[in-house]
């Protein structure tokens, strides 16, 4: 071969193996840092593929593990919420038994019948309170909401509008009128009014109303939101009263402590809400103003059936379907065929001796018939189990075969990398050795 120094073919070599080597120590301490064997496509297109559609999977099935454990939950409260109205039943069980023997009074066996129909009450509130994430485990929510066209022009509630301080009106799910187990509740309502009281103090009260009477009450202090008091609400803020034992809160503007200052100011009454016919100059009547009726919300009923999602794809073997079972009082006592004499009949009471015996039979019946709810339930906290742990065994396989497809061999790779760190080291070296060849053949020229 001729020597030349234009052309320098040993060097050329020597880096061209020096890229090499550097390009696969990269790709191996990619690797390594990554801690997976396929980092790109380039990798292995075939186990990327078929590992992301596993990693996909994986990532399902822990979602769907996750949903066994919520559903195991929500029928654990619905047998919880089971066991008292079972607690209940064997007690009306009690007293039905008690209220049949001769040996008491109609005035003793009218004591067992308040309580018989007090726990008979509790059996309804139960059914409908319990629920998990607002869904109905028991029974019908029963909820209830604010009929907001009250507040309208010439409404039975005008006056509790943004110019009198209130701005909006914010109702529980555990409301005081959602123990009204009727189905109208049109005759539900509250009403509002804010008096001046002894000790110079401001009272606003909250009055319920079920069934067409008054029922209960809640009265709040609100003496220091007046203008200038300690509490008082400037412009542009507002603040949230809370009627905690009726469920309702009340949202109040500024206004709210200019109606309060009126009301202090004037210590007669006269101009209190709920009485002034032109509350506050606003011209609107607050002694007819000042009510707001209910209205049904039927948002929350027992569905017939839930749906859980327990597999990772779309078809019916991916979902569970659970049942569930009205446990109230309209439901207890019906039997198998549903047409029997139900617990909430006119007739199931134990105010005198023959009656206190047919309702045995009545409460005797609604214990089956809540055994048989509650059966249904543990049978779907089994199969739940064993879905449960299924999941749990397809999961560590199918990790475990993504696992064989993109997990490295951390002692394979870094073997193979110390390998390809030595050829880079060697190559450097060679290339260094290949650009001093020229300057041997300086010495032809001196």
């Amino acid at each position: 071969m001729a020597l030349n120094i234009i052309s320098n073919y040993a060097a050329n070599v020597a880096h061209r193996n020096l890229s090499a080597s550097d390009e696969m120590a990269t790709r191996s301490l990619s690797k390594l840092s990554s801690g997976t064997r396929v980092v790109s496509a380039r990798d292995d297109a075939a186990s990327m593929a078929i590992g992301a559609r596993l990693n996909a999977t994986t990532q399902a099935l822990k979602t769907a593990t996750v949903n066994v454990g919520q559903a195991n939950s929500m029928l654990q409260i619905a047998d919880g919420g089971m066991a008292t109205i079972d607690d209940i039943l064997v007690r009306m069980k009690t007293l039905a038994v008690q209220s049949s023997s001769g040996n008491l009074s109609d005035t003793e066996r009218g004591f067992l019948n308040d309580e018989f129909t007090e726990l008979r009450d509790e059996i309804d509130r139960i059914a409908s309170s319990t629920n998990f994430n607002g869904i109905q485990l028991l029974g019908d929510g029963g909820d209830v909401a604010i009929e907001f066209g009250d507040l309208a022009a010439a409404g039975s509630g005008e006056a509790l509008v943004p110019v009198n301080g209130f701005d909006n009106f914010a109702i529980t799910d555990n409301n005081y009128w959602a123990t009204d187990t009727d189905t109208d509740l049109t005759d539900n309502n509250f009403e509002v009014n804010i008096n001046y009281g002894a000790g110079d103090q401001v009272i606003m009260t909250v009055t319920s109303t079920i069934d067409g009477a008054a029922d209960r009450t809640q009265s709040i202090d609100v003496t220091d939101f007046r203008t200038g008091g300690t509490t008082a609400i400037g412009a542009g803020e507002s603040a949230t009263l809370n009627f905690d034992e009726l469920g309702l809160s009340f949202t109040v503007n500024t206004n709210f402590s200019a109606s309060v200052a009126t009301i202090r100011a004037d210590n007669t009454g006269a101009s209190d809400f709920g009485t002034d016919t032109d509350f506050n100059g606003s011209g609107l009547d607050s002694a007819a103003g000042n009510v707001v009726t209910m209205a049904a919300d039927n948002g929350q009923q027992l569905a017939n059936s839930i749906e859980f999602q327990v597999g990772g794809g779309n078809t019916a073997n991916d979902r569970l379907s659970i049942s569930l079972t009205s446990v109230d009082s309209g439901t207890l006592g019906t039997g198998v065929g549903g047409t029997e004499t139900a617990l909430n009949d006119a007739t199931v009471d134990i105010a005198t001796a023959a009656a206190a015996q047919s309702t045995v039979e009545v409460v005797t019946r609604a214990i089956d018939d809540l055994q048989r709810a509650r059966a249904a339930v543990g049978t779907s906290q089994n199969r739940l189990d064993f879905a449960g742990q299924n999941l749990a065994s397809t999961q560590e396989n199918t990790e475990s075969a993504r696992s064989t497809l993109l997990d490295l061999d951390v002692a394979a790779e870094m073997t193979a990398f110390t390998s390809k760190q030595i050829l880079v080291q060697s190559g450097v070296a060679m290339l260094a050795q290949a650009n001093q060849m020229p300057q041997n053949l300086l010495r032809l020229l001196q």
